[in-house]
């Protein structure tokens, strides 16, 4: 009786040993913004139980300031964050303990835009303008790029401070362009307002090629092997969205009641090109070229080793 005792307790003991083993690794992600098409694979991820499959609990959550979630990871009070490459390199700079594990979107977003009506039809038409920003920096140093290569200056425009009210600002003719515009957003809400507008691409312009939106960690981290798990994830819903762009849709706008809208559904459309085919994979010189492009706009102090910032996660 003994006997049998003791084998019951260790068959009950080894199942609680593999039932913690198996347990989900819980993931904490905030993100940069409300939840938007621009975070299809995520939502996706979550959707289809591929973050599930790769034995992790992923939380999503929205900023209630847009500028934490880089700032709360460094401080080690969330896991992941979704933040910019221009960004990063300026936290870095700034000491913030953070790591690139992956990309989600892989190509720039912000451009400049015009009216479809404007006489505005190349960069060297906006000498004597006024130009629109919301937030001073990186929007100055994209701006002074792409006019420079047309040879001219920012003293050569006027620029208005229009906070985030960027498309009105320009379709009430508060001023002639606005930069920070992102084109798979601005220019679609244009569009069903009536005003279409056009775009300049700032990648096209003299400004090198960058990732939009990255996904960062603590430092601490960088090594866990959670991160490769969840990029596997991330990499396999992006492969489901491209595959099938309308059931990923169908997906996406059940995540949320308010998703299902026309400018999130056009805007899905044009943001499937720029997500990241795959997630992990990191390109060493994109990055050492926008660091030089940021230490040389007086952004950053320096342009330290990539290894030193971002990791392609196991």
């Amino acid at each position: 009786m003994k006997t049998l005792k003791t084998k019951v307790a260790a068959i009950l003991a080894g199942a609680l040993l593999s039932a913690n083993s198996l347990a989900a690794d819980k993931v904490t992600l905030l993100l940069d913004w409300f939840i938007n098409p621009d975070h299809g694979p995520l939502i996706v991820a979550q959707q289809k139980g591929y973050f599930a499959e790769q034995d992790l609990e992923v939380e999503m959550q929205e900023p209630a300031d847009p500028s934490m979630p880089p700032k709360l990871v460094a401080a080690g009070k969330a896991d992941m964050a979704v933040s910019y490459q221009p960004q990063l390199h300026v936290q870095v700079d700034e000491g913030l303990p953070l790591t690139r594990v992956g990309t989600l979107v892989a190509t720039p977003l912000n451009s400049l835009i015009v009216l479809e009506s404007s006489e505005i039809k190349s960069i060297r038409d906006l000498k004597g303008k006024k130009v629109g920003y919301s937030v001073g920096g990186f929007e100055d140093a994209l701006l002074k790029a792409m006019l420079k290569q047309q040879g001219l200056a920012l003293e050569d425009i006027e620029m208005v401070n229009v906070n985030w009210s960027l498309s009105p600002s320009l379709i009430t003719g508060k001023v002639d362009a606005v930069i920070g515009a992102y084109r798979n957003f601005e220019l679609n809400q244009m569009e069903i307002e009536g005003h279409p507008g056009r775009a300049f691409f700032v990648e096209e312009q003299g400004v090198p090629a960058y990732d939009e939106l990255v996904l960062v960690v603590n430092n601490k981290d960088r090594e866990d092997p959670k991160y490769g798990r969840f990029m596997r994830a991330l990499e396999k819903a992006t492969q489901y969205v491209v595959n099938h762009p309308d059931e990923a849709w169908a997906s996406f706008k059940s995540y949320k009641q308010d998703l299902d809208s026309e400018l999130n559904k056009r805007a899905w459309a044009d943001t499937l090109t720029r997500f990241a085919l795959r997630p992990a994979a990191l390109d060493e010189g994109r990055y050492r070229r926008v660091g030089a492009f940021m230490q040389a706009q007086g952004l950053t102090k320096s342009n330290p080793a990539v290894a030193t910032y971002a990791v392609e996660p196991k």
